[in-house]
């Protein structure tokens, strides 16, 4: 296991943590959350981060981030009615693009059910073109950069 994977893998990793509820509907046919929902709980996660610490307003600002990339690692199976908790940090920085590490964890779980990468490109939201990270912004993801 690489060293990012280590750090990936526990608590003591992240920086930030939000609380995410799982829904019935978040449950597949075999018992246990979808692969698919995983990427909605990092998409969760990054933009209340965005929001709540980086004042980022997704309805009217005019710099929004994409997803540009996505990866997850699974390592056990999580199900409704769990409670989970999303532990974010910021893994790099660049001029216009962020990559977020991201860990879905049972509640008061020391290792992560699963974890992954998220990585947002900031673009004018008029023209998609890649802008810089505005400074508030940036302070807010500096302040979990690992």
């Amino acid at each position: 296991m690489s060293n990012l994977s280590a750090q990936a893998d526990s608590r003591e990793g992240y920086r930030y943590f939000s609380d995410i509820t799982t829904r019935w509907m978040d449950n597949d046919i075999y018992g246990h959350v979808n692969n698919v929902v995983y990427y909605s709980y990092f998409d969760s996660v990054a933009n209340r981060y965005l929001i709540e610490e980086g004042a980022l307003n997704i309805a009217q600002d005019s710099i929004i981030g994409f997803v540009v990339a996505s990866s997850c690692e699974y390592k056990s199976p999580v199900a409704y009615p769990e409670l989970l908790d999303a532990g974010l940090r910021v893994n790099r920085i660049g001029n216009s693009s962020v990559e977020y590490g991201i860990g879905i964890f049972k509640k008061g779980a020391h290792k992560a059910s699963a974890y992954g990468t998220f990585t947002h490109v900031f673009v004018d939201r008029s023209t998609d073109s890649a802008v810089s990270i505005p400074a508030k912004i940036r302070s807010a993801l500096e302040a979990v950069l690992i």
